[in-house]
């Protein structure tokens, strides 16, 4: 008898050091169930949920657009009378109007097109320079453009822009430079904050966003080593999802900066995330490595996008 109370208590010993030694900010990310949508991609990149039932998908080595809607899967070409033929898309959204936005880092310049693939060119340059290669795009709730320029990828040459398009008016300025590749991007749900990843230091900066559009100095929001945060959203509860290329991850970040969710992808390219279907409770992940969109199914739902249509 005495023999079986000196093991029990060693066995409640045993669980108590295991509880101990887990990382009290980390979730378990045994709790989902990993779904490959649809696999022979060319560097997937840019998901973009058009609101209703469709998913776009950059192929940024290809000269096309992967469009999936429910379980059906085909490739979105340039139409022959396009005006413009896009090259390397990259970050995407879709506009309230059912409008594609993209960045082509082919072309150095910001595209739209529809759901036919009609291509036009929406911003070529600034001040008569061609864009280096813009990464990724979101709109603000009055319907202005930001978009990551990145140029070097050293974090000693912070070359980097972040440009916003401004609706009224017509405007087209850079709001903050000298970044160390910036990449994702993405609005806090209120709007007040801008949040970038800045790749080549590894970490994610919080902008706020003033009365004229410009972008207040930056403070660290999270750092994540091993690789590059690169796309991210935002949850209803602010958690902001970072996909990460490098560790084969997407880090689930909460409002006060504490890494509390790692959900593991096959290869360790990760590019980008979105959120969709009816409940927004998909997240969509990007990953390189095996050139394939997977899925998973979340407690909380995404956050909207300002820019998301409507039906």
């Amino acid at each position: 008898m005495k023999v079986t109370k000196f093991i029990l208590l060693l066995l409640l010993i045993f669980v108590f050091i295991l509880i101990g030694c887990r990382d009290k900010n980390t979730e378990s990310s045994d709790n989902y169930e990993l779904v490959k949508v649809t696999g022979g991609l060319n560097f997937p990149e840019g998901p973009a949920w058009d609101g209703k039932n469709t998913l776009y998908v950059s192929n940024c080595y290809g000269s096309w657009i992967t469009r999936v809607s429910g379980s059906q899967v085909d490739t979105l070409v340039d139409t022959p009378s396009t005006p413009v033929s896009f090259k390397q898309t990259n970050g995407m959204t879709v506009y309230r109007d059912g409008t594609i936005y993209a960045c082509d880092f082919g072309l150095g310049a910001i595209l739209t097109f529809n759901a036919s693939g009609e291509c036009q060119m929406f911003l070529a340059n600034y001040q008569e320079q061609k864009f280096n290669r813009p990464n990724d795009l979101a709109f603000d709730a009055d319907g202005n453009l930001y978009f990551t320029d990145p140029k070097s990828y050293d974090r000693n040459n912070r070359d980097g822009v972040v440009y916003a398009y401004f609706q009224d008016g017509k405007v087209l300025k850079p709001v903050y430079s000298g970044l160390g590749f910036p990449n994702g991007i993405a609005f806090s749900p209120d709007g007040q904050y801008l949040y970038v990843c800045e790749s080549a230091l590894a970490r994610v900066l919080k902008f706020p966003v003033q009365a004229d559009g410009n972008l207040g100095e930056y403070s660290v929001f999270v750092e994540i080593t091993g690789g590059d945060p690169d796309g991210i959203a935002f949850d209803t509860k602010r958690n902001l999802y970072v996909a990460h290329f490098g560790t084969g991850a997407v880090y689930m970040v909460s409002p006060d900066q504490q890494i509390i969710r790692k959900i593991d992808l096959p290869g360790k390219k990760v590019t980008n995330v979105e959120f969709g279907d009816a409940d927004m409770r998909t997240l969509y992940i990007t990953e390189v490595e095996t050139n394939a969109l997977y899925k998973i199914r979340v407690e909380t739902p995404g956050l909207r996008l300002f820019s998301s249509p409507t039906f």
